[in-house]
């Protein structure tokens, strides 16, 4: 007899981990969305106690499944990582997200981003970043005290304090560096990079093997030639104890092999 499915609790059906909203509405904006979520992760790849999601449905008021919010990014400082259907800020130490980036679509109203600056507001957020790749917009906000301040000349180039990550507008596209220098790449970008690096080092391992055969060569050759110089060294040394003998017998028979003819 087969188990019969397990029920969801009476939390989970208050709390859905689906809004029924699209991820995103059309391939640039889910570019952008996958590439700042999936290279943010990959700088906190090691620190255990950073959980970054995207499009992950945030609860911050327990008993209010209607205020809630589903950043396109959002990375939490001091919470585990690991898989979870929605974040429930009641369960996870009341820490709210510090960072969120939305990426914008030509579909999103005025009315809906004035909202959601003042969900991310009042609930704490540290940092809001907000990119329109259409029009190569960057706009941005720092908390001060209890307000979301907008930064000036964010375009221009800046930091942000809790990631490190730096960010300026190009002529067509956002850029974004780790701290490191390094820049964000797409899924087929990385790709790219590790399959351009295994080429290179292929080329390498096949020049190191070329100098490795060519050393043994030089190396035969030397030993070849150390060995017909000992060949040839030897051959002096009988021609020279047959002369001695020769010499010997010569003066054995009165005859001196050093006098002149």
């Amino acid at each position: 007899m087969s188990a019969s499915p397990s029920l969801a609790s009476d939390e989970d059906l208050l709390y859905p981990d689906s809004d029924g909203q699209p991820m995103s509405d059309n391939t640039r904006q889910f570019r952008w969305i996958v590439t700042i979520q999936g290279n943010v992760d990959l700088l906190f790849a090691d620190n255990p106690n950073v959980f970054v999601a995207g499009d992950l449905l945030w609860y911050p008021v327990q008993g209010e499944p209607t205020i809630r919010s589903a950043p396109d990014t959002m990375i939490v400082f001091e919470r585990p990582k690991g898989d979870r259907g929605s974040y429930r800020q009641w369960r996870e130490n009341n820490v709210a997200p510090q960072v969120v980036w939305e990426v914008l679509s030509p579909g999103n109203r005025r009315a809906e981003l004035e909202e959601k600056l003042e969900f991310y507001q009042r609930y704490g957020v540290e940092e809001y970043y907000q990119y329109d790749p259409d029009r190569n917009m960057l706009r941005g906000w720092q908390r001060s005290g209890d307000q979301l301040v907008e930064i000036e000349g964010i375009a221009d180039g800046w930091t942000s304090p809790r990631l490190g990550v730096r960010m300026r507008l190009g002529p067509d596209d956002l850029e974004l560096y780790f701290p490191d220098g390094q820049k964000f790449r797409t899924f087929v970008e990385l790709g790219q990079l590790r399959e351009a690096a295994q080429k290179q080092m292929e080329a390498e391992r096949r020049e190191r093997e070329a100098a490795q055969k060519q050393m043994e060569a030089e190396r035969r050759e030397r030993e070849a030639a150390q060995k017909q110089m000992e060949a040839e060294r030897r051959e002096r040394e009988a021609a020279q104890k047959q002369a001695e003998r020769l010499a010997e017998r010569l003066r054995a028979l009165g005859i001196d092999p050093d006098a002149a003819e």
